[in-house]
């Protein structure tokens, strides 16, 4: 059976005071950002996770950048059992490192070019030639330490990228999403924090069966202790979907 044109955007459900797509799969989110047989989704996604509804509660500007994407998924376990819970069925975790590295294999089967930005200028080498070797049509490349914004931008404008991702680190990926599709809007724009650094194994990740048990985070904190501060504030969290408030 053949895919049919870009499907409808999912049911959003609202986590605390964000409001997120149910997509039931990745396979859904992949269809919604590059149709079989349509046009690339331009627009934004950001991924969303306890800490992002936690943050956004009370940071009305990171709620701002937050509610600017046009499409919010969910990423982190927490945000995926507050929606199917609201809903009554399932609804996919959606890990932004495996959307991204999907959506650059998709781009591969549909000649979608692809422009990346962000990262240290080491690791921004390396995916790229890691993008190239797997038949990406990749257009442009810019690591994070940049400095002239308008150069970036006129780069972007003439490359004409159907894609791109900005590895930066939220909010900043997101604010300078932002102005970048005001230059350049006939695009899929997408945050992907550290996934360059993971893609090219640089970072480990997780060892699929803590990732297939959703304990990422609990791996994490393992490598990294100095993160046990942030892993308490999660605690208010757990407490919010314990009585019901997401």
């Amino acid at each position: 059976m053949s895919e049919v044109t870009q499907t409808a955007m999912p049911q959003q459900v609202k986590v605390g005071v964000i409001e997120v797509a149910a997509f039931k799969d990745m396979a859904a989110l992949l269809q919604y950002i590059v149709p079989a047989d349509g046009p690339v989704y331009a627009g934004s996604a950001i991924a969303i996770n306890p800490e992002k509804v936690l943050a956004a509660s009370h940071n009305p500007q990171l709620r701002a950048v937050i509610e600017a994407a046009d499409i919010r998924y969910a990423d982190g376990i927490g945000v995926v059992k507050a929606m199917r819970r609201r809903l009554g069925r399932p609804v996919a975790r959606i890990p932004g490192c495996e959307l991204w590295q999907a959506l650059m294999l998709r781009a591969v089967s549909y000649q979608v070019p692809v422009f990346i930005i962000g990262a240290r200028p080491e690791v921004l080498n390396q995916t790229r030639e890691k993008l190239l070797a797997a038949g990406t049509k990749l257009v442009g490349a810019v690591d994070g330490y940049f400095s002239d914004e308008a150069a970036l931008i006129t780069q972007l404008q003439h490359a004409n990228p159907r894609i791109v991702s900005v590895a930066m680190g939220s909010p900043r990926q997101e604010l300078l999403i932002q102005r970048l599709q005001q230059a350049h809007p006939d695009c899929f724009y997408m945050g992907v924090g550290g996934t360059y650094d993971v893609y090219t194994g640089n970072v480990k990740r997780a060892p699929a069966l803590w990732c297939k048990l959703n304990l990422e985070w609990a791996y994490r904190l393992v490598l990294q202790p100095s993160r046990i501060g942030r892993q308490l504030g999660l605690m208010r969290y757990l407490w919010w979907y314990w009585t019901g408030k997401v």
